[in-house]
């Protein structure tokens, strides 16, 4: 792909950023700083604050409380035409009554540019995105992938500071959609633009994004590498929607290693209770990823208790799933609860004979979280960005 433009992206921060509407929060709080050149997504359930924010970046909502700034530049009050910052919307917005090539230029015209100067710059625009030959065409005549290009391209023809981005892959099919995640990583890297993207797709998040800001309820509940989110949450909501879980809910014992869990103890490391500071009593819970677990025959007998050494619990397999790379097993355990196990392909071995089942876990692979609110995780939360420009990018 051609580049537009050679600027670098600006480095953005959110200070103490509030939104209310009359009785609801819908951002609480909220401080974030991007480096110049990050790709930082906004990640949550609808109605979490994610899009609330991005529309405060973009000057279309003022904030309440907070500042907003880029570089050294208070864009707090600044309307959105002088922000220079480039917006991709959910829908595209492109204009029906123009071409893909005039859609382009409308940013240019509004900053008053020449035409001589213009042409150029849509020209490649239109090579970055891969649609040379089609400036002509008007959205209609465009797939949605194609429009959605389109929408990228006039949103960086001017080299902006930053790109924010609304769920814009999100009416697209799957494999057009991963098709265009690459396509969006490889324009943001060749022009250093530093770019806020928002998406309720966790998968998306993990694949695209340098960090990762999780919101639930107005406010970030962890930020972080997508690596650092899925193995290490700090919460249950964030353990619970970046990707699957197996959850144990219990209470401390008295040791630093027990989790009694339905009258049951569990091991945990305790390395991981006292990280915590949670004292004897206290609500917690045990997330286990389910391939990090493995099912063997009710008869082999429980692993050895000794601490490093696996936990287990008796179940009985529901469903046995062929998922072509992997296969899940769904196990209800003798607490109740309901599990998934998955096991890769050819190493996953033979399954189990009968339904009566140990599902087991090394101890080290159990994170272990506070269960009651997010007070602990917030206040662990470390929202300074990686020492390194793109640190954290997929390669």
């Amino acid at each position: 792909m051609g580049q537009v433009g050679t600027r670098s992206g600006g480095a953005l921060t959110l200070e103490g950023v509030t939104k209310r509407y009359r009785d609801v929060v819908a951002v609480d709080d909220v401080s974030l700083r991007v480096q110049p050149g990050e790709f930082v997504t906004l990640l949550g359930p609808s109605g979490s604050g994610k899009t609330t924010t991005l529309r405060m970046v973009a000057g279309f909502i003022l904030p309440d409380e907070g500042t907003i700034v880029l570089d050294d530049r208070d864009l707090t009050r600044v309307p959105p035409h002088k922000r220079d910052v480039g917006m991709v919307f959910q829908n595209y917005a492109l204009f029906p009554h123009m071409t893909a090539a005039e859609n382009i230029a409308f940013p240019l015209q509004m900053r008053r540019m020449r035409k001589a100067e213009i042409a150029p710059m849509v020209s490649r625009s239109l090579e970055m995105v891969r649609l040379e030959g089609m400036g002509a065409r008007y959205p209609r005549q465009l797939s949605g992938g194609q429009q959605q290009r389109v929408a990228l391209a006039r949103a960086l023809v001017f080299n902006p500071s930053v790109l924010l981005m609304d769920e814009p892959l999100g009416a697209l099919d799957k494999k057009l959609r991963e098709a265009l995640q690459l396509e969006v990583m490889q324009v943001s890297r060749q022009l250093g633009v530093t770019v806020i993207y928002v998406t309720h797709d966790q998968e998306e998040a993990l694949v695209m994004s340098d960090r990762i800001a999780v919101y639930n309820f107005g406010r970030i509940e962890q930020l972080g590498p997508g690596e650092e989110l899925y193995e290490r949450p700090r919460s249950l909501f964030v353990a619970d929607f970046i990707g699957e879980s197996n959850i144990f809910r219990g209470t401390l014992g008295p040791a630093d290693g027990v989790l009694t869990v339905a009258g049951r103890p569990l091991p945990v490391a305790p390395a991981a209770v006292r990280e915590l500071g949670l004292p004897a009593g206290a609500r917690a819970a045990i997330v286990v990823r389910p391939e990090r677990m493995w099912v063997v025959p009710a008869t082999t007998g429980a692993p050895p208790a000794e601490e490093g050494a696996s936990a287990a619990l008796a179940g009985r397999i529901q469903e046995v799933i062929y998922l072509g790379s992997n296969r899940k097993f769904v196990v209800q355990l003798e607490t109740g609860a309901v599990v998934a196990v998955r096991t890769q392909g050819r190493q996953a071995g033979p399954a189990p004979e009968g339904p009566d089942v140990l599902v087991c876990w090394d101890v080290e692979d159990g994170v272990v979280v506070p269960d009651g609110g997010s007070e602990v995780a917030a206040a662990a939360l470390d929202a300074s960005p990686p020492a390194e420009k793109g640190a954290g990018r997929p390669g």
